[in-house]
Order: C-alpha cells, then sequence, then structure tokens
C-alpha cells in the first residue's frame, strides 16, 4: 500500500501579515471613497462571491459587481436552493400522504398548502442570500449593485464600466475575475411565455398545481422540477429525443432512476423530438415527432428544461474579444486566465460541468492562483447529485466512457434492498455501483440511485480524491446499521465477495 501526504491548502495572507478574519462585520459596501482594487469580480454567485471571500482572506482589496438585488447568482435565486427547498417540501407532504401508514403512524387526511410552501422556499432563500452580504462585510468585500463590463486596460489595471439606474461610473483593478455564469436555453419554436411555456425559474413559483405538466428534455433540471409538482398531483411527461434519461450519466443507474420514476407515474417519450407548442385557451399543446410519426400531447404547461448557456458574450467578453471554444465557452489556460492578460474566467463560463460547487472550486483556485497560492482542482472527482426521489449521486466515470476510452474495469454492485438501514426506513429503491480499473483495482466511478444519495457521494469524492481503491473502502470498517454500507458491499462485490446478497 502506498501512503500519499498532501500539503493541507495554505491560508495564510502571503499579500499582508494579518488575519483576515479580524475584521468588523458592520463594513458598508461603498465605493465611495476608493476605485481602484485589486480584484474584481464580475458576477456574484457560486463563484463569484466565494472568489470575492477568498481574494479578500488573502488580503486584496476586492470589490464584487453583482447585477441582481441579492448575491448568489442563479443557484441560490433561481436554481438549486429554492428547488431543494421546494422539493423536500412536497417530498415531506408525500411522505405523510403516502408513506407514515407503513409505519404504523395515523395521519388522517393530509393537505398541502400551495403560498405555504413557497413561503417555506423564500425564506430559505432570503436567509442564505443575507448570510452571503454578511460575509462580504466581515470580509470587507465591496459590493456594488450593477452590471460591469471590461472597458480598457491602462498599464496593469483594468477598467470596468458599471452600468446603474443612476448612471455609469468606472473602477479599477489589477486583475478581474469573470463569474457571470450562464442562462437557460430558450428554443426557438418553443419561446417562453412565463405561463404556458416556462423555463425552470417559473416552474419554481407556479400559483397553482398544474393538472398537466409537460416536460421537454429528460436531463437533471427537467426530472426535479417534474418530481416536486407530481408529488402534490401533476400528472408528468416527459420529452426526451435520446434513448433514455440523463443521457450523459451512467446507463444502468440512470435505468434504475427511470424505472422508479415510472412507478410515480411519469410517462416518458424516448427518441421524441418537440417541435411546436399552441396555446388553446387554458390548454398548451404541443407537437411531438417520433421517426417519421407526428403526434400532438395536451397539457396545462410546458417546462423547456433542454439545457443552460454560457454568458459568455457579457460584461464586454465579445467587445474585448476573448478567444472562445466551439461551444462559445471562455478558453482558458491552467491558472484560469483567459486571452486577456489579468482577466480571469471561471464556473459556468468555462469547459466543463455546470455545476455550483465546481464553480466555487475554480473561484478559490483561481484567485489563490493570482497571489501564488497553490489552488487545486481535482476535474476527476467532481461530484453530481439529482435531487429525485430516490435520489442519484455520482461522481468518476460512466461506464460508457470507460468502455469509449478503452479502459478495462471491474464492476461492484449492491442493492438497497438488501440493505438493513433501508428497509428501516422502507425505502428500498436503487443501487450503488462502483467502477474499478481491472489491473490496479484503483476507483474510476461510483454511482448510488437510492435514499440520501446525495449525503454518502462525499465518501466516494474523499476515497477518489486520494487515489483509493475498492479494496481499500471493502476493508473500511461502516457502522450498522447504515445506508452506505451498500458501498462498502459494492466494493467487496468487485472481487464477488459481498456478504449480505
Amino acid at each position: 500500500m502506498v501512503l500519499r501526504l498532501r500539503k493541507r491548502r495554505q491560508v495564510s495572507n502571503p499579500i499582508e501579515d494579518g488575519n483576515a478574519f479580524d475584521k468588523p462585520d458592520n463594513q458598508e459596501s461603498t465605493i465611495e471613497n476608493s476605485t481602484d482594487f485589486d480584484l474584481i469580480v464580475i458576477g456574484g454567485g457560486p463563484a463569484g462571491y466565494v472568489g470575492s471571500i477568498r481574494g479578500a482572506q488573502l488580503g486584496m482589496k476586492v470589490a464584487c459587481i453583482e447585477k441582481r438585488e441579492r448575491l448568489g447568482g442563479t443557484c441560490l435565486n433561481i436554481g438549486c436552493i429554492p428547488s431543494k427547498a421546494l422539493l423536500d417540501a412536497t417530498e415531506q407532504f408525500h411522505q405523510a400522504k403516502h408513506s407514515l401508514d407503513g409505519f404504523g403512524i395515523k395521519t388522517g387526511e393530509v393537505t398541502f398548502e400551495l403560498p405555504g410552501i413557497m413561503k417555506h422556499k423564500d425564506s430559505v432563500v432570503k436567509g442564505l442570500a443575507d448570510g452571503i452580504d454578511f460575509l462580504f462585510r466581515k470580509n470587507r468585500v465591496t459590493r456594488i449593485r450593477g452590471t460591469g463590463s471590461l472597458l480598457k486596460q491602462n498599464s496593469s489595471h483594468w477598467s470596468i464600466q458599471i452600468d446603474q439606474a443612476e448612471g455609469a461610473q468606472t473602477i479599477s483593478a489589477k486583475k478581474v475575475l469573470l463569474a457571470m455564469g450562464s442562462e437557460v436555453t430558450e428554443l426557438p419554436f418553443l419561446p417562453f411565455d412565463g405561463k404556458k411555456i416556462i423555463s425552470s425559474t417559473e416552474a419554481l413559483s407556479l400559483e397553482e398545481v398544474p393538472g398537466h405538466l409537460i416536460v421537454v428534455g429528460g436531463g437533471y433540471i427537467g426530472l426535479e422540477m417534474a418530481s416536486a409538482w407530481s408529488r402534490l398531483g401533476s400528472k408528468i411527461t416527459v420529452i426526451e429525443a435520446g434513448e433514455r434519461i440523463l443521457p450523459l450519466s451512467d446507463e444502468t443507474s440512470a435505468k434504475e432512476l427511470e424505472k422508479a420514476l415510472f412507478k410515480q407515474g411519469f410517462k416518458f417519450h424516448f427518441k421524441t423530438i418537440c417541435i411546436g407548442a399552441e396555446i388553446k385557451g387554458r390548454t398548451v399543446i404541443v407537437s411531438v415527432k417520433h421517426g417519421e410519426e407526428i403526434a400532438t400531447i395536451e397539457g396545462d404547461c410546458v417546462l423547456v428544461a433542454v439545457g443552460r448557456r454560457p454568458l459568455s458574450e457579457a460584461a464586454g467578453v465579445k467587445e474585448m474579444g476573448l478567444a472562445l471554444d466551439e461551444r462559445k465557452r471562455i478558453k482558458v489556460d491552467g491558472n484560469y486566465e483567459t486571452s486577456l492578460s489579468g482577466v480571469f474566467a471561471v464556473g459556468d463560463l468555462i469547459a466543463g460541468p455546470m455545476l455550483a460547487h465546481k464553480a466555487s472550486e475554480e473561484a478559490v483556485a483561481a484567485v489563490e492562483r493570482m497571489v501564488g497560492v497553490a489552488g487545486h482542482v481535482n476535474y476527476e472527482t467532481i461530484p453530481s447529485v439529482i435531487y429525485t426521489w430516490p435520489e442519484y449521486a455520482s461522481v468518476g466515470a460512466a461506464e460508457h466512457e470507460l468502455l469509449q476510452r478503452g479502459i478495462k474495469f471491474k464492476v461492484g454492485t449492491f442493492p438497497f434492498s438488501a440493505n438493513a438501514r433501508a428497509r428501516s426506513l422502507r425505502e428500498v429503491e436503487g443501487l450503488a455501483r462502483i467502477l474499478a480499473d481491472e489491473k490496479t483495482d484503483r476507483i474510476l466511478g461510483v454511482h448510488i440511485v437510492g435514499p440520501r444519495a446525495s449525503e454518502m457521494i462525499p465518501l466516494a469524492v474523499a476515497v477518489m480524491e486520494f487515489g483509493g481503491s475498492s479494496e481499500d473502502v471493502a476493508r473500511t470498517c461502516f457502522a450498522h446499521p447504515t445506508l452506505p454500507e451498500v458501498i462498502k458491499e459494492a466494493a467487496l462485490d468487485v472481487d464477488a465477495r459481498r456478504i449480505h446478497l
């Protein structure tokens, strides 16, 4: 066995001596007395606000420009956080209405109030947004409300124009971090109207439960939103151009989730494309094409969830001529620096999965490298979670990716139906899969479909981050009874020696 030691990330201030946290928490964000900064961050989402705080910790004088009233970007305001608040609320309702009886718990009639669910969602968002404001004050990050754009470079400084309701002004900085994120992709033949043809943004705040929700796109955003509204009574139809849901994920795991959603009442149309829609009164009629056959599907609302696209032409990027790749993502080098010296980009603007935690890690690494600290992002160990029920969490390669790369591997599998804690919870759908290198036994991918998979995947991430093998997991003592034991049993199964099945 080879023991690898990793240096702890340097947290001392390389620019000036002192503790970045010894600062008053009542610092107001203002640019009245200073327009010259070490770092200007354009965008206040998971990349922007995290990068701003880390820069301040490292001794930089930082300004963060955000056009929204609240910090947190898409993730906090109209994405990850409100969707999870909605999913958790509806899951509580579903459990109370349909599952508690199996435990011998009698509740009588269970109902819900949609305004109350929305109030819960909004309070979660507000509380977290207020928390970021506090962290900015604590770390003396200057927050500026407005739209920032690259203007010009003079000697070693970049000028940034800020467009605000009261007019425009200019500030400057030695370095600029672009973190504007992405936006939903709109289909030309299905333009959003915000009522009948909606994006994920409107799907978070519907004023009534749609009788029939048609979802265009079988990716994680569509499946999550469909799950929330399904629990409240919506009939769900998913239209997917590919052969299955989650086309980029592990096929066996995706099929397991598809089977569970089908049991919940989801109807799927695969190898089917949407070609248009017509609104008639309170009904929307969607035209679809399967092979040469054209048909229509009637519903109350259409959620278009076919992905997101980077805002790579905003903030003066187009005017300044930053180099883009074939998918219009900003090109960066190993330090996240763009084709313009002193301008850096991270998150959804650059290559890689559009995930909030990936964006945050890149922002930290980019800012650290600006001042000579060895920032680190391991792109082979970025986890992904789909918050349906059961959940689907994964890290590393999918089986089809290893086959395409010609890598020989072994597979270990274990179902939740044979797990004692899962049976206690009456949550026995799903499985855990481990893909390990055939020769070295190094874990190459872990895929979990099951209850609270999101809480288990960090274990797999940590093992993979340190180059662990399936044997390392198999010989680790897990508490019993716990859900993560499915991971240990899957690791044992890599060498065909699982115990409890």
